[in-house]
C-alpha cells in the first residue's frame, strides 16, 4: 500500500480524475453496497480529501449519507462489465466481483487502476444531489490503465490507440513515469531518448506493450499524452503516458522530470514534451498535445 505521500497522492489524483469509478460502502444491514460514478474529484492534498456526487433518488442514498466512510474504486479498462453491473439494478452486485475490505473498512474491488479508502468528512446538499466528501485514509495506484467514458460510450487506451493507427509510418513512444521520474534509454546520438518503435502490422497497443516488456518493468499502456507529426522524418508520432510499479528496469534509467535530469534528451520535441509533463505533474492536471514537432496546442483532458 502506498503511504499518504503528497507527491504520490497528487499523481494518483491527476491520473484518474476522468475515469469510471465504483463507490462502495456498507449498508445498515451490514451488506456491501456500491454504484458506478464518474463525478469524482480531488478536494485537497493537505489533508488528502476527495468528493463524489450521489443522486438523492439513489436507493443507496440513506446508507451512504449515514456511513462512516466509503471507497472509490477507479476501474481498469478490462472492467467494463463491473461498471455495467454497478450501474444497473442487480440484486447482489458483489456476487460476481472479487473484493476485500480496505484498510479503513470499505469494500475494495480487485485489479482496479486505483482505489481510495476514505473516512466520511462531511456531506453537502447540492440540489438534487448530495456531495460526499471523504478524507483519504489509504490508497493504492497500480499500473493498470483506467476505463474512461465519453459521449455515451466506454473509452480505453487500446481503443484510442487503434483509432489513431490509420496512418502509415506510425511511431509510438512510451513515457514510463514513476514518482516524478521518467525512464530514458541511450540513443544513437549519444544522448537519451524515450523507448520507441515503429508500429507496422502489430497494432499500436501491442507496439507499446512490447516497449514496456523490453524494460522488464510492470506497467501497461496508459492514456495518449501527445500526438504530433514529425515533419523532418515524415512520420506520425503517438506518445503514451504509462505508470510503472516498483522495480529496476533491464534497460535505461529513471531520471527526474527537471531541467537537470532532462539535459541529455537529444530530440527537441521530446524534450519540450517532457518539460511540459514535469510542469503538469506538479499540479496534477494533464493535457494532450496535437500538432508537429515545431508547433501545436495542448488540449485539456475533459
Amino acid at each position: 500500500m502506498t503511504s499518504l505521500d503528497p507527491r504520490a497522492l497528487r499523481n494518483a489524483f491527476g491520473s484518474f480524475m476522468t475515469g469510471v469509478t465504483v463507490v462502495t460502502t456498507y449498508g445498515k444491514d451490514g451488506d456491501p453496497i456500491g454504484f458506478t460514478a464518474n463525478s469524482f474529484s480531488s478536494v485537497s492534498l493537505d489533508p488528502p480529501m476527495l468528493l463524489v456526487c450521489l443522486a438523492k433518488t439513489s436507493k443507496n442514498y440513506d446508507a451512504l449519507i449515514s456511513a462512516d466512510g466509503f471507497a472509490v474504486n477507479v476501474l481498469a479498462e478490462t472492467q467494463i462489465e463491473i461498471s455495467n453491473t454497478f450501474a444497473r439494478p442487480v440484486e447482489d452486485r458483489f456476487a460476481t466481483v472479487d473484493w476485500a475490505n480496505g484498510p479503513h473498512g470499505s469494500p475494495i474491488i480487485a485489479d482496479v487502476s486505483a482505489w481510495f479508502d476514505c473516512a466520511m468528512h462531511k456531506t453537502v446538499d447540492a440540489g438534487d444531489h448530495v456531495i460526499l466528501i471523504g478524507s483519504v485514509m489509504a490508497f493504492v495506484e497500480t499500473a493498470n490503465p483506467g476505463l474512461g467514458y465519453a459521449r455515451g460510450a466506454y473509452v480505453t487506451p487500446a481503443m484510442s490507440a487503434e483509432a489513431l493507427a490509420q496512418s502509415s509510418n506510425l511511431v509510438v513512444s512510451a513515457v514510463i513515469e514513476r514518482n516524478g521520474e521518467v525512464l530514458l534509454i541511450d540513443d544513437t546520438n549519444g544522448g537519451l531518448a524515450l523507448p520507441e518503435t515503429v508500429v507496422n502490422d502489430q497494432g499500436t497497443a501491442a507496439a507499446v506493450q512490447s516497449l514496456i516488456d523490453a524494460t522488464g518493468l510492470t506497467a501497461q499502456p496508459g492514456f495518449i499524452y501527445s500526438v504530433f507529426e514529425d515533419v523532418v522524418r515524415k512520420r506520425q508520432h503517438i506518445v503514451f503516458l504509462c505508470y510503472a510499479a516498483q522495480g529496476s528496469p533491464k534497460n535505461g534509467t529513471f531520471v527526474p522530470l527537471t531541467t537537470t535530469g532532462l539535459d541529455d534528451v537529444s530530440d527537441p520535441a521530446i524534450l519540450t514534451m517532457l518539460e511540459r509533463l514535469g510542469r503538469e505533474a506538479v499540479i496534477g492536471s494533464f493535457g494532450i498535445y496535437y500538432g508537429n514537432q515545431n508547433s501545436g496546442e495542448v488540449r485539456p483532458i475533459a
